[in-house]
Order: structure tokens, then sequence, then C-alpha cells
């Protein structure tokens, strides 16, 4: 039985690689071994994947930097709580240790997913005289609405994970967004290809969309890599659908919706991050079908890394938000000290705004990483979350794949 594919290219183009196991995959729960039972249908597909070589970025990290001492007031908004668990278990956290440790006095506020709260929290750092502000907004327009306030004031914005487009902040420091739909993608073909699938049929649950650049940029990687295949009849997209506002709460309807549509016969499903996916896998288990269907995540949270731990997510994207954190608190020491951010060590590119031509928005983009069950310990090992915290209630599944 061939492949249906071995590799795209992260740009989007197809390419062949030697034929050959790419991975072993295996689940102790597994679900039920019906499979998918996708286009194809002689796939015995699992959930659990564990590629021996995992797509990597094509971002490149940055060489560092030390922007040393500066004081004064940094204020800092994040979006909510409820579209990802990171911005309270790191994000803040981390924020908070860089600008302190610099000499700086942070106020980190979140908004909680309110628009009005969002700008009033702005309005209020501005008024108490802060240096520098940066916003991870909710939407673009408000965003924007800020850093025209911002702007007037005499403040710089740093656009934090999350770009205005439209806007008039100067610096933008995030993850490369359309690299990361490109990861979870690949990650998705290499897996369902190293359970021998054929002419998979695959879902797509794009994040907000409506709202976040950010979930267009996942979107635009993803059928990067998924399209181009699609026309060769290599996979099928049969649903594609937005989890509108990246809440979590419309998950599982919006994925019940699309799976129902296509009478169950899902192989594969391109969810945009895992408390996405772990809405999709709820449905899956309703449905008999948890770990025996491909799922994709993002942000190596808990339950992401225990829903691959024990098969029934195949991978997620981790980036180390300790990376975006420090450039972002980096960049801000700079700007605060009146320093130039490549005399820090910072090197910013050109971030091509399509809503406002003119913006001059200098980024600095990162890379991340793909996790499967064969790399859960890198989270650990970067510090991002402690085997204790992933294996509590799973211990035995942890203790199966060396996870301490």
């Amino acid at each position: 039985m061939s492949s249906f594919i071995r590799r795209a290219a992260l740009a989007g183009a197809a390419l062949t690689l030697s034929v050959g196991p790419l991975a072993a995959c295996g689940s102790d729960d597994g679900g039920d071994d019906g499979g998918g039972g996708g286009a194809g249908g002689s796939a015995d597909i699992t959930g659990a994947c564990s590629l021996d070589s995992p797509p990597m970025s094509e971002a490149k990290m940055p060489e560092g930097g030390d922007a040393g001492k500066a004081t004064g007031k940094v204020g800092v908004i994040l979006p909510d709580t409820t579209s990802s668990t990171r911005y309270e278990t790191y994000d803040a956290p981390l924020l908070e240790e860089a600008l302190s440790a610099a000499g700086l006095t942070p106020d980190i506020q979140n908004a909680q997913g309110d628009i009005n709260k969002f700008t009033s929290l702005a309005q209020n750092m501005i008024g108490a005289g802060v240096k520098v502000l940066i916003i991870d907004s909710i939407d673009a327009a408000s965003g924007a609405g800020v850093e025209k306030q911002a702007d007037e004031a005499g403040v710089p914005v740093i656009d934090y994970d999350r770009v205005n487009l439209g806007g008039t902040a100067p610096y933008y420091v995030s993850f490369d967004n359309e690299d990361v739909g490109r990861l979870q993608a690949q990650t998705l073909v290499d897996c369902l290809d190293a359970s021998g699938a054929e002419n998979p049929n695959i879902i797509m649950m794009n994040g907000g969309t409506d709202v976040d650049n950010n979930a267009v940029l996942f979107m635009k990687g993803a059928h990067a890599v998924l399209d181009p295949l699609a026309d060769e009849g290599k996979l099928t997209i049969t649903q594609e659908a937005t989890v509108k506002g990246w809440k979590v709460e419309n998950a599982a309807p919006t994925f019940q919706q699309a799976f129902t549509a296509v009478n169950g016969e899902v192989d594969g499903v391109l969810a945009a991050n895992d408390d996405i996916a772990n809405a999709v896998i709820g449905v899956l288990k309703t449905n008999g079908l948890d770990g025996s269907v491909v799922v994709t995540g993002q942000d190596a949270g808990v339950q992401g890394l225990q829903n691959i731990i024990t098969g029934t997510q195949s991978m997620t994207v981790f980036k180390d938000v300790k990376l975006e954190a420090n450039a972002a608190a980096q960049l801000a020491i700079a700007v605060a000290a009146g320093t130039d951010p490549a005399d820090a060590g910072l090197e910013l590119a050109p971030f091509e705004d399509p809503e406002a031509p003119d913006h001059d928005l200098q980024a600095l983009l990162l890379p991340a990483q793909v996790i499967t069950q064969a790399n859960v310990a890198d989270v650990i090992g970067a510090g991002a979350l402690s085997a204790d915290e992933i294996c509590q209630g799973i211990e035995a599944d942890c203790e199966e794949l060396g996870i301490s």
C-alpha cells in the first residue's frame, strides 16, 4: 500500500521523500479500532503519533540581546483567560519577571475578553505615564484604537503576539504564525502518513479568524500545505469551520455540525489550538472515535499534552512563551531607555500591514516547535511545565513513554 504523501514542503509545494516508516504510532487507550473510516478506508488510523523527524520551523531564533536597565512604568494588557490558558500561566508572570529585573515597574492587566475594559485599561495606563505599552488585543479594531490614543500621547506601543492591522504601533513581537499553521498541517499529513492513510478526509477547525489576524495566518499556513495535496487527490478537505471569537464553548457544537455533515467520516482534524482540539476529542469520544483520528493542536498546555500522551491528540505546537515574553520585555526596556533595539541585539524586520501600506511596523518573529509523543519532554526541559503537572492522573501513560 503506497502512502498518500511523505511530506509537503513547508512553503507549500509537494515534496516526495524516500519510502520508510516516519513514526512509531500507538495508543494504550486507542479508542475504537474502526478508525476514521475516511475516503480511503484502508488505514487503521491512530491518534497517537511519535514522529522520528517532525517538521521544523522555518523561522530563525534571535541571536539574543541584553537591553540593560531602564526606569519607569510599562503597561501590559493581555486579552482574556478563555481563548487560551497561556496568558495567565505563562505570559503574565514571565513579563512581570523580565521587566522587573530590568528596573521597570510593570502594570500587567487582563481585559477578560471585554473590549471596553481593554480600552479603559489602556487609557488609565497612558494617563499614569507609562513609557511603553505592550498590548495583546482582543480584536484589531479596538487594538488600533488604543494605538491611536497612545500615539497621540507619545507612548510607543508593542503589539504582542497579535498584530493590529490598520494600527500605528511601531513594533510587533510574536511567533511566525503562518509558519505555525504550516507546522500543524504538515504534522497532520505526516501522522496520517505514518498510519498508512490513503486519501484521508480532513476537517479544518480554524480559530477566531473573525477577530484575530494570527488565526488568519494559521489558516493561511495550513492551506499552503493542504491545498496542493487536495488538488493532487491525496487528501480531501471535507469541511472547514471557524470557532468564532476563539470561544471554547463554540468549539464542540461547531465541530459537531461539521462531523454530522460528513456522516462521521473523518480521518484527521486540523484544530487550531489545544482547547479546540479538546472539544473535538470530546465529540469524537461520544462517537467512539477518540484515539482513532489524527488531531492537531497548539499551545502545549497541560490538557493538550495529556491528550497527546494518552493518544487522543496527535501533536501540539509549543511556542516557548519565555522567548516571546523575553523578546517583548527586552524591546520594551530598549524603548523605555531610548536605546536603538539593534544596539540591544534585537534584529527587527519590516512587517507588511495590508490594511495600512504606510504603517512602519518592525517585527521580531520567533520559531515554534512541533510536539508529539516523542518529545513531550522538550516542554519540560524548557521549564514551561513540570512532569508532575503534565502527568497528574495519567502517571502510567507517562511512565510508558519515559516522561518523568
